[in-house]
C-alpha cells in the first residue's frame, strides 16, 4: 500500500482551490446556471462551507478528529436545512444554498468571537523593549 504525500508548502494552493470550486459551486447554484458543473460543485460548497466553520470552531481536537467531527457536523447542518425546509413547504436549491452560508458564516462568526473573547488566539511575536 503506497501512501500519498503532500509537501505542506502546496497546502495553501490546494485550499485556495477548494474555495474558488466552493465559491464557483455557489454561484452556479444562485443564478440557476444550466452548467454540468452545477450539481458537483454546488454539493463540494454545502459539503465544505459548514465543515470549514466547524472545523474552525474544534480547534482543540486532533487533526483527524477535528476533520472527522467536522464532515459529520457538516451533514448534520445540511440534514436540519433539508429538513426544515421539506417541514415548512419552502423547498428551493436558491434557499438551500443560503441558508447553509448563513449559518456557516454564523458558526464561523462566532467561534471567532468565543477565541477573542476568551483570548485563546495567537499573538504576533513582537521584539522585545529595550531597557535603558
Amino acid at each position: 500500500m503506497q501512501t500519498i504525500r503532500i509537501k505542506t508548502s502546496s497546502l495553501p494552493l490546494l485550499a485556495g482551490a477548494a474555495t474558488a470550486v466552493a465559491g464557483f459551486g455557489a454561484l452556479l447554484a444562485l443564478i440557476d446556471s444550466a452548467s454540468p458543473l452545477r450539481g458537483p460543485c454546488t454539493l463540494f460548497f454545502l459539503i465544505t462551507a459548514p465543515a470549514v466553520a466547524l472545523a474552525a470552531a474544534l480547534r482543540g481536537l486532533n487533526p483527524f478528529g477535528r476533520a472527522l467531527c467536522a464532515l459529520a457536523g457538516s451533514v448534520v447542518v445540511n440534514m436540519l436545512v433539508a429538513q426544515g425546509m421539506l417541514a415548512v413547504h419552502r423547498w428551493s436549491v436558491r434557499g438551500g444554498v443560503v441558508a447553509v452560508t448563513v449559518l456557516s458564516l454564523l458558526l464561523l462568526l462566532l467561534s471567532l468571537i468565543r477565541e477573542r473573547i476568551s483570548g485563546k488566539r495567537t499573538q504576533t511575536r513582537t521584539a522585545p523593549a529595550k531597557v535603558v
